[in-house]
């Protein structure tokens, strides 16, 4: 009987601890996808705009920041990310939108997804 506990654990744990081995590297992955957006967003030449008003990217980047802190636990994916940090005015609903010079003026959503879309095929290469 002890040996049948013995294998059955050994099984067991053979099942489990990849699996958390593989959630830990997700993670890892979307902390760093996510530090890029951030950092994408504090050194663009761009302005954001939230509510009519515009933002230069270090004044963004403290507003967001401040959404990511608040929705960190439904964050699991960077595009989670985009969705609850960087899209949309949780009070008057309207779109962030991004002013790029000599680009025209696109939602931050796309803006951010195109951004994580070529980091994610840098790292590919």
């Amino acid at each position: 009987m002890k040996y049948f506990i013995t294998m059955a654990l050994s099984y067991a744990l053979t099942l489990v601890i990849p699996a958390y081995a593989t959630q830990a590297a997700i993670q890892l992955e979307t902390q760093l996808e996510t530090q890029h957006l951030l950092n994408f967003i504090k050194t663009t030449q761009c302005q954001y705009e939230r509510n009519g008003t515009l933002h230069n990217g270090v004044e963004a980047l403290q507003h967001i920041e401040k959404k990511y802190q608040y929705y960190l636990d439904d964050i699991h994916s960077s595009e989670d990310f985009i969705k609850y940090s960087a899209t949309k005015s949780q009070m008057s609903g309207k779109k962030y939108r991004v002013h790029c010079p000599d680009e025209a003026i696109q939602d931050s959503h796309t803006w951010l997804k195109a951004e994580l879309e070529k980091y994610r095929a840098s790292k590919s290469n």
